[in-house]
């Protein structure tokens, strides 16, 4: 691919409370969308940031009896640690507050106001401080603001306006012109809709015996410049406009500007109408995502429903919590979160999938060549299947970037993962060792180990740390793996790297055993005397008593210290759950994944080894002849047996 620019930016946060759920996922889209272009040889710069002034602002401050600049000093830590905590590689993380961006705004303000875009008049209308927007009586829904349902204030004031009304017929005719310019295409029928109407002009002060914290207007030492207005020339001051020409003309315009669906006015019309006004060129993108939801509802702050990013990071990781974002919400559209949904993607996607293939791989090679990762062989049809599956997925991984699609991206890399799998099942290393098959063996341990060293690569915007460790696996110091712009151009050098034995990369998040819990306690009978039968004989009522079901196998591995222990994960009708069985002596862990297995599923818990057992598998043995009960044909976990 040629080299290209990519400037991307994200809104730039209140310092009003501590950063949420909301504030980490637009940060790491734009982390991501970041890495994947630096990967790609794209030059790129990433921007982002705090919006320090405001009314929000101001009354946070005087809630904790502080002066609003301290407030600003110590709130914004918070976001700095987290995009640290997260990985964030931003470029440069702007503050409003800064002297360099307030001397921007108003020099912007005073040009503006000399060339007659701004004008003073009275005003009378609605405020709502949560927006720290004005609207007319038209605009209200049920008397309330139309963007968050909270009460309004009637002012009545002179202030000075920015004539942005002049500007709606070429603002109509620039979007539907330029199709890339709103994302997804239905916020930019949004805009349009809104555009309808009569456009009127922007408030863009606030008197100081009103609101004292913002940038003092340069033409009037009685206002401050309205904190939206202030906000959106981050996008334009971070990159050295009015001070480093050079600098703003290599980056400006912005390659994609991402927001949240709830600001789309202020960025898919103010900011258009500023820019201009100021006669700057557009940014290619606006993308605005969609919300988090619980349930039905929006996360808000008010509601209490509001997602702690730091929890879930001590929870599964940093990557895992990357990962999660990125592969569950499909951009543009709101997407539920649920501690339940967190703990299946990644127990599915993470632990049982890739961490699992990854565990085969290493394994096995280990076992194979005492660590040097071997050369293949002549490859055969399966062999250049499985590598152009994953050839395959970096191809739909490109394409996700230009169309915003990310989690399809994901999805496929994924999906050669599972390939992969399959692959390892199909091929059966296990066995070409026991048949001295050497050469084979080795070809398909490679084709494994290749297919990990590109999925480390593809996936290494989205899980950094994750996808380093498994190139450390692979034999790669940090660094070495490459880039995605080097998976066509160069050839492999993972032959020769020397593996090293590993710790899961993805350890399973252990989740209360509803099934176990569920499986209720045989009831006790009242005893009727009856003639006296062999011992050896139940009723049928008896043999119902125990709950037998069909169960996947999802990951196996030795128990310490015992010969002749399994632990296995295994899914029984989509609930996950652990069992310790003693097929050791007849099975190795590699061969189990994926075979589907009968199990007593309501046999009471037990602790083997000090290891939790909820259930046992079913086994024929004859001498020393051990084969597992299985069905005939595919069927579902948790099919009933008997």
């Amino acid at each position: 691919m040629d080299t290209g620019k990519f400037y991307v930016t994200t809104p730039i946060y209140y310092v009003n409370d501590r950063p949420h759920i909301g504030h980490a996922y637009t940060t790491i889209l734009a982390d991501v969308l970041a890495r994947f272009h630096r990967s790609l040889g794209d030059n790129t710069f990433f921007l982002t940031g705090t919006d320090e002034h405001g009314q929000k602002v101001e009354k946070a401050a005087a809630k904790n009896n502080m002066d609003p600049q301290v407030h600003c000093d110590e709130t914004v830590v918070r976001f700095q640690e987290l995009w640290k905590k997260l990985g964030i590689t931003n470029d440069k993380f702007i503050r409003t507050t800064q002297d360099f961006h307030k001397k921007v705004v108003q020099t912007i303000l005073q040009e503006l106001y000399d060339r007659g875009e701004i004008y003073r008049a009275e005003y009378t209308g609605w405020y709502c401080v949560g927006d720290e927007r004005f609207f007319t009586e038209k605009d209200l829904v049920d008397g309330k603001c139309p963007e968050c349902g909270r009460e309004v204030t009637a002012i009545q004031e002179s202030n000075y306006f920015f004539k942005m009304g002049q500007y709606r017929d070429w603002l109509v005719d620039y979007i539907k012109t330029h199709p890339d310019f709103i994302l997804p295409e239905f916020r930019a029928n949004e805009t349009l809709g809104f555009l309808r109407q009569e456009l009127g002009d922007l408030c863009i002060s606030r008197p100081k015996s009103r609101l004292a914290w913002g940038i003092e207007l340069p033409f009037d030492k009685d206002y401050v410049c309205y904190v939206w207005f202030d906000a959106l020339i981050n996008y334009i001051s971070g990159v050295g406009y009015l001070q480093d020409a050079d600098n703003f003309a290599k980056w400006w315009p912005a390659s994609c500007q991402l927001i949240g669906k709830d600001i789309l006015t202020t960025h898919s019309v103010y900011w258009p109408t500023m820019l201009k006004a100021m006669g700057l060129p557009m940014p290619k993108t606006i993308f605005a995502h969609g919300w988090w939801l619980t349930g039905n509802t929006k996360m808000s702050k008010s509601l209490g429903n509001v997602v702690d990013p730091m929890a879930m990071i001590e929870r599964a990781g940093v990557d895992a919590f990357r990962y999660f974002l990125l592969s569950e919400m499909t951009l543009g559209n709101d997407a539920n979160f649920s501690e339940e949904t967190f703990i299946s993607r990644y127990n599915s996607d993470l632990a049982n999938d890739l961490g699992n293939f990854v565990s085969r791989v290493n394994k096995l090679v280990l076992r194979a060549t005492n660590g040097p990762v071997p050369a293949p062989g002549k490859l055969e049809p399966e062999d250049e299947e499985l590598l152009a599956t994953v050839r395959d997925a970096a191809e739909k991984m490109a394409a996700s970037l230009s169309n915003m699609k990310l989690d399809s991206g994901i999805a496929s890399v994924l999906g050669a993962v599972r390939a992969g799998n399959r692959y390892m099942e199909k091929c059966a290393p296990w066995v070409l060792a026991k048949e001295g098959k050497t050469e084979r063996l080795h070809t398909v341990l490679y084709c494994s180990a290749e297919l990990l060293r590109q999925v480390a690569v593809l996936l290494e915007p989205v899980m950094p740390e994750k996808m380093a460790q498994l190139g450390r696996i692979l034999g790669y110091a940090q660094g070495e793996l490459g880039a995605i712009s080097d998976l066509a151009k160069k050839e492999s050098d993972l032959a020769g790297r020397i593996m090293t034995e590993t710790d899961p990369l993805f350890p399973r998040i252990l989740v209360e055993e509803k099934a176990c819990e569920a499986a209720p306690a045989p009831k006790k009978e009242k005893q009727a005397k009856k003639e006296e039968k062999p011992v050896n004989l139940i009723t049928i009522d008896d043999f119902f008593k125990a709950e037998l079901k069909t169960a996947k196998i999802l990951a196996a591995e030795a128990v310490p210290e015992a010969d002749k222990l399994l632990k296995l994960q295994i899914d029984v009708g989509g609930v996950p759950r652990q069992i310790v069985a003693g097929i050791a002596k007849s099975y190795t862990p590699e061969s189990l994944i994926g075979r589907t297995i009968v199990i007593v599923a309501n046999l009471q818990p037990a602790r083997i080894r000090g290891i939790d057992s909820c259930g046992m598998l079913l086994a024929a043995k004859a001498g020393k002849e051990l084969k597992l009960v299985t069905v005939d044909g595919e069927i579902a976990s948790g099919a009933s047996v008997g």
